[in-house]
């Protein structure tokens, strides 16, 4: 981000704290910061550390009574390469999917050229109400990027979503964006990871022990080339940011499958990397099972099969990659998968392997494809192992 104009804007929420973090990461990353603080926030934040911090008066009303100086919000959109919003509370988004326009920062954003990048922040409430929802699928229509809320503790005591991005994971997303300007592709793949949660009752569920950290890792590989990427995950303790990440989450196959349906037309190719449960429990009890009889019987249902769904669901030029997790006949079991599923490719991992599999931050991976190939990669970290699998993909004929 060296020599990158970053105006930044910052609004009421308690989040504000955050910022000096964030203008002191982006300032040794080399970029230039100017700030501007709508009203509320300077009671969150002080404005001289702003300044101080940044380097910049700080813009917060259109004129300054004491020096008698207008402050020109044409002069700082043209100024910016990009405009990035942090935190942004549901108040000040709701203005801007709306068009209103009450403040300099509003007023900034409706006169800038360039990209804008939000950071909500908010209770877990407020960041699940329809019209909030709503106000950001407006935003994203208009162009703008949105750092998704994390979920973790929130000022009202509560956990859940809501929390603003951290400082370093925006900044990454604000440099990225950047870098994503440089190495633009056409592409656009659909990644899906982790596990899958089939529900028994309220409180219990079946489910597996994958972490999610292979597509995850994938994902990155892909963003890393300027594609686009879908990423449908199921439950991970991961999280991501990038321009170019559309980021779903579910719990169950079914949502995955419905993810899935709904975003593979608009995919170059797919890699299923999600670890879905082949089996589900037909009825889901309203309350909590007691603990009541010695044996409990649970009737299991098949999982729609999300990987050859998206294999008899694709045009011609779409391409179909799979994986296979086994721990027995592991080539045999995976060349059959590959040709019952009418796959391009298989990438096939075994829990044979020292070091490889769920939870493990390495994998070592044999891949084959529908022409017979066969290659084999020693015990990598899986960042290096998802540029592997990348780097084949691309040679698919």
């Amino acid at each position: 981000m060296q020599g990158k104009r970053i105006l930044l804007g910052i609004t009421g929420g308690i989040a504000a704290y955050k910022i000096a973090y964030l203008i002191r990461i982006l300032k040794k990353k080399g970029a230039e910061v100017k700030c501007i603080m709508t009203p509320a926030s300077s009671d969150f934040i002080s404005p001289l550390v702003v300044a101080t911090l940044s380097q910049n008066p700080v813009a917060i009303e259109f004129w300054d009574k004491k020096t008698g100086v207008w402050t020109n919000h044409v002069e700082l959109a043209l100024w910016a390469d990009v405009f990035l919003i942090a935190p942004a509370t549901a108040n000040s988004i709701a203005k801007m999917a709306n068009g209103l326009c009450d403040n300099l920062l509003l007023a900034t954003y409706l006169s800038l050229k360039t990209k804008t990048i939000i950071c909500p922040a908010m209770d877990l409430d407020m960041y699940q109400h329809p019209s909030f929802k709503r106000n950001i699928q407006t935003l994203i229509h208009d162009g703008v990027l949105v750092v998704p809320a994390t979920s973790g503790e929130l000022a009202s005591g509560l956990e859940g979503e809501g929390r603003m991005e951290e400082p370093e994971m925006i900044a990454q997303f604000t440099e990225n964006y950047f870098l994503s300007d440089l190495t633009k592709s056409n592409q656009t793949v659909l990644i899906t990871a982790g596990p899958t949660y089939e529900a028994i009752d309220p409180v219990r569920f079946i489910g597996n022990h994958s972490s999610g950290k292979m597509g995850f890792a994938l994902a990155e590989s892909c963003l890393n080339r300027g594609m686009y990427v879908v990423l449908i995950t199921g439950p991970v303790q991961l999280q991501m940011a990038h321009p170019n990440l559309t980021l779903i989450h579910v719990n169950s196959a079914d949502e995955m499958l419905k993810a899935v349906s709904e975003n593979w037309s608009e995919c170059h190719f797919g890699i299923f990397a999600a670890a879905v449960a082949d089996y589900r429990p037909k009825e889901i009890a309203i309350q909590k099972i007691k603990k009541k009889e010695e044996n409990l019987t649970l009737e299991l249902v098949k999982n729609p099969d999300i990987l050859k769904w998206a294999s008899e669901n694709r045009n011609s030029a779409q391409k179909v990659i799979g994986f296979a997790l086994e721990t027995n006949n592991a080539e045999e079991n995976a060349l059959l998968k590959l040709t019952n599923k009418k796959l391009d490719m298989i990438v096939l991992n075994t829990l044979e392997n020292d070091g490889a599999g769920f939870q493990s931050d390495t994998n070592k991976i044999t891949i084959l494809d529908k022409e017979n190939g066969k290659f084999e990669f020693n015990l990598k970290s899986k960042k290096a192992v998802a540029q592997d699998i990348i780097e084949t993909i691309m040679n698919i004929k």
